[in-house]
């Protein structure tokens, strides 16, 4: 990205394809929630919890929609849904746990665990991107504490079948393991739907499920999300708030409160999501340097480049200088040297003319 910028300061047009947050607005009437709650001077501290009104709606949300079984004592607001990993590893991970991640996987997780003094036990998942749960099972040891879960994924865009999480959810219980479901694309789904593993018999006193508004809200610069943990644990990330960040900002949390309204309108942004995968799945399978998994949810891509010769750095920094697109390599997501992450999160103009782009040098 920094290089990319460093092009933009020169007058060159460059194609974001790397960029993590949808490029819609935030919904007015959330706008308009958090504009009343300044003008009416909400703008002061709040319980490092959370104000009761937002964590009672976020438990809401999450019996209805997630079938969790939880109430506003098992939710803790923090700024941002990061702040909610890096409280709970935090919260959980002692020196020398070790902590499986599946990957391809979102690079802050092995870095907050490694902070943690923990011990990170990467697992490759499949070709087609699922889980591959023998290969979960054979790193299990007596030191495994935790198991990081990501559905819809970031950067595959694939997301779990049922099979798959419940699977998961019998190790867990086998093994007495916790499990942290990072679920915040959960609302960006275009084929198949979202279970939350919380939902599953016997996961409820062993998950830890985060959740937040910046995908599905166009809210990235709001920093709100939220966990809801078993509450003893949820004591505990509450102690880790309230001596570091205090507590999320005041008039962001009412903003909260609108968002989770079932008036806000997320559909049309969700609909032009989809839209926007199946143009550049369809038009980067035209062209042989990519090998494509069409991803279910999320708003990411991950082809395989491997036919170009180059590794995923390599290749990058190819499209970058050569055509102006910046993309993020394979290797940042747990050494996947053969793919790349291209976003669709973008307008569909932006996507043509990339595609063009690559057309006239890749075919």
């Amino acid at each position: 990205m920094t290089k990319a910028k460093e092009l933009q300061a020169k007058g060159i047009k460059v194609i974001q394809l790397d960029v993590g947050e949808p490029d819609f607005p935030t919904p007015i009437n959330v706008i308009k929630a958090a504009e009343r709650a300044m003008e009416n001077g909400f703008t002061h501290y709040t319980p490092s919890a959370g104000i009761l009104e937002l964590r009672e709606a976020i438990a809401n949300k999450l019996r209805e929609e997630n079938n969790l079984n939880v109430t506003k004592d098992n939710i803790i607001v923090t700024p941002g849904s990061k702040q909610a990993i890096f409280y709970a590893i935090m919260a959980l991970v002692d020196e020398d746990d070790e902590v499986i991640i599946p990957t391809p996987a979102w690079p802050s997780y092995m870095e907050i665990v490694n902070l943690a003094g923990g011990k990170v036990r990467e697992v490759p998942s499949l070709p087609d991107f699922s889980l591959n749960i023998e290969g979960i099972k054979e790193v299990i040891n007596n030191k495994t504490k935790l198991i990081i879960l990501n559905s819809p994924n970031n950067p595959t865009g694939y997301v779990m079948k049922k099979e798959e999480i419940k699977a998961l959810a019998e190790i867990a219980i086998d093994s007495d393991i916790f499990v942290l479901s990072d679920e915040i694309y959960e609302k960006l789904i275009y084929e198949g739907e979202h279970i939350s593993i919380g939902s599953i018999p016997g996961m409820e006193e062993r998950t830890l499920t985060i959740n937040g508004f910046s995908k599905t809200y166009a809210m990235t610069g709001w920093r709100l999300g939220y966990i809801a943990a078993p509450k003893p644990i949820a004591l505990e990330i509450n102690k880790i708030q309230q001596h570091s960040a205090s507590c999320v900002t005041s008039f962001v949390q009412i903003a909260g409160i609108e968002a989770l309204k079932p008036e806000t309108p997320i559909k049309p942004m969700i609909e032009e999501f989809k839209r926007r995968r199946d143009y550049i799945c369809n038009a980067l399978e035209k062209i042989p340097w990519f090998k494509v998994n069409k991803p279910s949810g999320a708003f990411y891509i991950f082809p395989d480049i491997s036919t170009s010769g180059m590794n995923s750095d390599e290749f990058c920094n190819m499209l970058l200088e050569k055509l102006g697109i910046s993309t993020t390599p394979g290797s940042a997501f747990g050494g996947y040297n053969k793919n790349i992450r291209i976003s669709y999160a973008t307008s569909i103009e932006n996507l043509r003319e990339a595609v063009s782009r690559m057309e006239k040098l890749l075919r």
